[in-house]
């Protein structure tokens, strides 16, 4: 019998296994010619200008290829933990392209990233100095007295604080895998913010180091996050776009400021710590935050296999707001694919879209 040629008890034999050794050669060969002709790649698909800053913060307007058509403006509010470009990642990944192209007029919050002379900002000056700041501009050069909001994430969770220490200012109001409960037992993130000294933490590190972050959120999920997306990027090696596509997003996942220290610490102390949107005790700059007084029109959305944001963190805000019109939109995917699959592109823009032209009036 050639040996060469007896399976295994798992099904392979020797030539299977030296055949797939040099494809995957080949795949090396031609993946180090790839990398030495790629080029750094670029993020961010859509022209955008600086039209208001404070400090290192900075509002955008997104331009679209057409005028929008919507009157009131669209701010969004991101995450302190990651750049905002997530949501205009490239041309066939962008949000923000597809809610320009269905008419919307959209802006976004650029928190920079913090150094040494901001340790001591607080969540108010995150939330009334800067997106209230956002927003008043926003009212004056539009006449407004209202603007729409959309908050993503932990921005989700400020753009409530806002709107409902503010609530004559937000028209309506998106948020976006935004946590709500953050004691939930399926929320292994809030799990370990819950056991943390934020006293010490801060006292002793000043700015949350970025790589300290980036490294709690991979440990959430270290086989996929750590090691499975490195291997499969060997099937990728020899096929430029796909390879490019993986860099942008890796580059987007270690490009993460570092977070002011004190708005760290009453944000671990307040929200993942007093679960205070569900039992009270929030407080900016000495206003008691209660989501009653959210009465304006508010949708939310959620994803359905989010790891950071688990479905029922972000669905206990049914229960909390004051509003009568209130909306739930659950989307089949992750924290990420939210804002970069194909669906999301389908789906997220037309809903929000579709949603704030019901209440334009």
């Amino acid at each position: 019998m050639d040996e060469k040629r007896t399976a295994s008890p798992l099904g392979f034999t020797p030539d299977m296994l030296a055949q797939e050794a040099l494809q995957w050669q080949a795949k090396l060969r031609a993946g180090l010619e790839t990398l030495r002709r790629l080029e750094d790649v670029q993020y961010g698909a859509t022209e955008r200008e600086e039209v208001w800053r404070d400090g290192k913060v900075v509002l955008y307007r997104f331009r679209g290829e057409r005028a929008p058509t919507a009157k009131v403006p669209l701010l969004i509010v991101y995450a302190l933990v990651n750049r905002p470009y997530m949501i205009d990642l490239q041309a066939d990944k962008s949000i923000v392209r597809g809610l320009l192209e269905r008419g919307e007029d959209v802006y976004v919050i650029d928190w920079g990233y913090p150094d040494r002379s901001d340790r001591f900002l607080e969540l108010e000056d995150y939330i009334q100095r800067f997106v209230g700041g956002a927003v008043d501009h926003l009212r004056r050069t539009y006449r407004q007295e209202a603007v729409n909001l959309l908050g993503i994430c932990q921005g989700g969770a400020f753009a409530l604080c806002y709107a409902a220490l503010n609530p004559a200012r937000v028209r309506n109001l998106v948020t976006m895998v935004t946590p709500v409960d953050f004691h939930t037992d399926d929320n292994m993130l809030s799990n370990w913010a819950r056991n943390l000294d934020a006293d010490l933490f801060v006292d002793a590190l000043g700015n949350v180091p970025a790589d300290v972050m980036n490294w709690c959120y991979l440990m959430l999920k270290p086989w996929r996050l750590m090691v499975h997306k490195y291997v499969g990027l060997i099937d990728i090696l020899d096929d430029p776009r796909a390879l490019e596509d993986f860099l942008r997003m890796e580059k987007w996942i270690f490009d993460s400021p570092d977070l002011a220290g004190e708005a760290f610490r009453q944000f671990v102390k307040q929200f993942y710590q007093g679960n205070g949107f569900v039992e009270g005790g929030i407080e900016i700059g000495g206003r008691s935050v209660d989501l009653n007084y959210v009465g304006m029109p508010v949708l939310n959305i959620y994803a359905e296999q989010d790891h950071l944001v688990p479905p029922a963190s972000s669905r206990a805000l049914a229960d909390l707001v004051g509003s009568e019109d209130y909306s739930e939109l659950s989307f089949r995917g992750g924290h990420i694919g939210i804002y970069v699959s194909g669906r999301a592109q389908r789906e997220v823009p037309a809903a929000i879209h579709d949603w704030l032209a019901g209440r334009s009036r």
